[in-house]
């Protein structure tokens, strides 16, 4: 009797053991692939969600998380569209527990320059956020690292008699561009 009880006992620690290490690698495999995640990912996983997002310089924004690009994302504010580029952010409030990769050849190509170019092509009036003041105008080209605007009161179209500067920013310093 004494010896079936030293196995049992023998028996529940080598098991106890087991499960400790069993639990312990599963415990590092999440380790290493959350350490694999990034910031795009993360905000791919709550595309579709309302979040809060933090930027320096300006006042917090909420609004509809639509879409994450290779280096930028698109919110909806009610009636105006930002885009923000991944480096400018401070913080992401909101989030919920998931992320997604990159899924498909063109979705993880598109990114900042290549909506950049679609909002000058539409001629759409903007306010660019780069730090000091706010900037009003139309975007008149982007180039490989930067952008120039056309500034002009919002509410004028871009005619030259309204221009009263044209600011190259570089896209760098780009914080956030905001399309109503």
């Amino acid at each position: 009797m004494q010896w079936d009880a030293l196995f049992e006992d023998l028996e529940s620690q080598f098991e106890a053991l087991q499960e400790g290490d069993l639990y312990g690698e599963v415990a590092d495999r999440i380790r290493a692939e959350v350490g694999k995640i990034t910031v795009l990912d993360r905000l791919r996983g709550a595309v579709d969600t309302v979040v809060r997002i933090e930027l320096s310089g300006t006042e917090p924004l909420q609004g509809l998380l639509t879409r994450v690009g290779k280096d930028c994302l698109l919110i909806e504010a009610g009636r105006e569209e930002w885009l923000i580029p991944v480096g400018a952010l401070v913080a992401v409030h909101r989030l919920g527990p998931w992320a997604e990769p990159a899924v498909g050849a063109v979705a993880g190509k598109l990114g900042l320059a290549h909506l950049l170019r679609g909002i000058a092509r539409d001629r759409s009036p903007v306010t660019v956020f780069c730090g000091g003041l706010p900037i009003t105008g139309t975007i008149d080209r982007v180039g490989a690292d930067f952008l120039e605007v056309a500034e002009h009161p919002l509410d004028a179209p871009r005619r030259r008699s309204e221009v009263y500067n044209v600011r190259l920013i570089p896209t760098q310093a780009l914080q956030a561009v905001r399309r109503r």
